[in-house]
This record gives C-alpha cells, structure tokens and sequence, in this order.
C-alpha cells in the first residue's frame, strides 16, 4: 500500500490484506539496506491472522520516496508519523537489527500507545567496523558482501533453507543490491551513533520480547540477553542455528516467536 507522510510516498507492505482500523495494528521494521521484504513470510501470516500489517519501507529504500534518514531518533519520529497518517492509535512494532534500535525509540517515544514491542536481531549499541563503514560510504560492493558474510549462522551459509533450490545468502545480497548506494552508509552510520538505547529501555510501558539468533555473529545474542533486564516486561527467546537473518533462515520460527506477542 501506499500513502503520504510530509508529503512524502510512503510504501508499505500489507502481507496481501486491505488496511482495517478496527484491527490491531503491526509495524514491522526493516534493517539497514534491506526493504519491506524481508519481512515477507511473516507479514502474510499476521495479516491473515487479524491484524493490520505495515512492513514499512523506510525512506530512501524500496518504493518509498528519499533521502534516506540520519539517524535513529529521526526513523522513529517518521515511523510514529506513519502509523498517525493512518489513523493508528495504538499498535504493536517489530524491528530487526537496524530497525530494533527504531523500534525501541519509537515505543519509547510513543508511550502507552504501543501495546507491544519485538527486537529481533538486537543489541543495545550497534558499532560498526570502519572498514565496512567506509565502503558503504563510498559505495562500494564490498559493504553489501561484508555484511551478508557476516549476516547468517552457519546453517545458512552452507545452503539451509526450507524452500529447495534458494541460497540464502544470494538472495539476501540481491536484496542489498537494489537499495540504493548511499542508503546504506547513512543506515550504518545511524547504527554506529545510536547511544539512548538504555535511556529508551527504561521509558517502554509495554511488554517486550528480544527474539534473537543463537548464532548471530553481527549481534551476538548474549548482549541482547542481557540488556532484557532494562525493561520492566520482557522476555528472550534464542532461535537454534539462526543467524542475524533469522527471519529468513528460521521463518516459522520467528513467525511463532512472534505471534506470542503481536
């Protein structure tokens, strides 16, 4: 779906079902570089489950209008923005990786309207390497390989996937290839400045569940656990064999995971 943000197009993907405000509302949040589809397996499911899905794409990726924002604060400050230019009162988010930190900001920011929060991919600061910084700067192909290296657990680097004949890792620097290029230096650099992640912790009413990868070497899943203790309700879930993708390397598993709190 589409719709205006600032006068901005916004894009959307609603995992097939028209947008019902007397339903409850999902946002689901993408990572730095990615899109709106990474979330496809789940968006389908939740929208087909009762509730509204916004898997949103952030500006400056997918097919919502540029440029891409700086930084955290300003993502979770658009998402909110989102979800009041279609009337959404109350409703529930879901982030991975880059967009976990947006998530938490914005539950933070939002209050008693947000009912629910998922981290997916989480940690409380996400430092990024230099190397890969600079290369996503300036560009180069070397920050999308850099990262998709990094990006799944060893089952899917060696061709785990529940769809035969998909390489995970192929698809997912597909993925990477269509955003644009300067799209992914501004998402690292809003990733490696981002410090109010204890500060947002302690301001989130709602239950929060830290869903995150037993083999996530890009946000290794023993920060993340730890960091669950800064929020008054929240509980970690580890996904076996799943990377910082788990999305894609464990869909039915990150869809049950999340089903318990959206």
């Amino acid at each position: 779906m589409e719709f205006s943000v600032g006068g901005a197009r916004v894009f959307a993907g609603s995992g097939g079902r028209a947008f019902e405000p007397s339903l409850p509302t999902v946002a689901l949040l993408h990572g730095a570089g990615m899109n709106h589809t990474i979330w496809a397996a789940q968006a389908r499911a939740l929208a087909h489950h009762g509730r509204n899905v916004l898997a949103l794409d952030f500006p400056g990726h997918g097919a919502s209008a540029g440029p891409p924002l700086s930084s955290i604060e300003k993502l979770a400050d658009w998402v909110l923005s989102c979800l009041q230019a279609l009337g959404a009162a109350r409703f529930r988010l879901a982030g991975h990786s880059m967009g976990s930190l947006t998530a938490l900001e914005a539950a933070a920011r939002a209050g008693a309207s947000c009912e629910a929060l998922a981290l997916l991919g989480f940690v409380p600061e996400m430092r990024v390497h230099p190397d890969l910084l600079k290369a996503a700067r300036a560009g180069e192909h070397l920050a999308a390989e850099l990262m998709v290296g990094w990006s799944f657990g060893r089952h899917g680097l060696t061709g785990g996937n529940p769809a035969p004949g998909l390489f995970l890792p192929q698809g997912a620097l597909a993925l990477l290839e269509q955003s644009p290029p300067a799209s992914l230096g501004v998402d690292l650099a809003a990733c490696d400045a981002y410090r109010n992640a204890e500060a947002a912790a302690r301001r989130v009413q709602c239950p929060v569940l830290l869903l995150l990868g037993e083999d996530d070497r890009m946000t290794p899943s023993a920060k993340g656990a730890a960091f669950a203790r800064n929020f008054s309700q929240a509980r970690v879930k580890i996904l076996p064999e799943a990377g910082h993708m788990m999305m894609v390397e464990q869909p039915s598993l990150s869809l049950d995971s999340l089903k318990t709190i959206l």
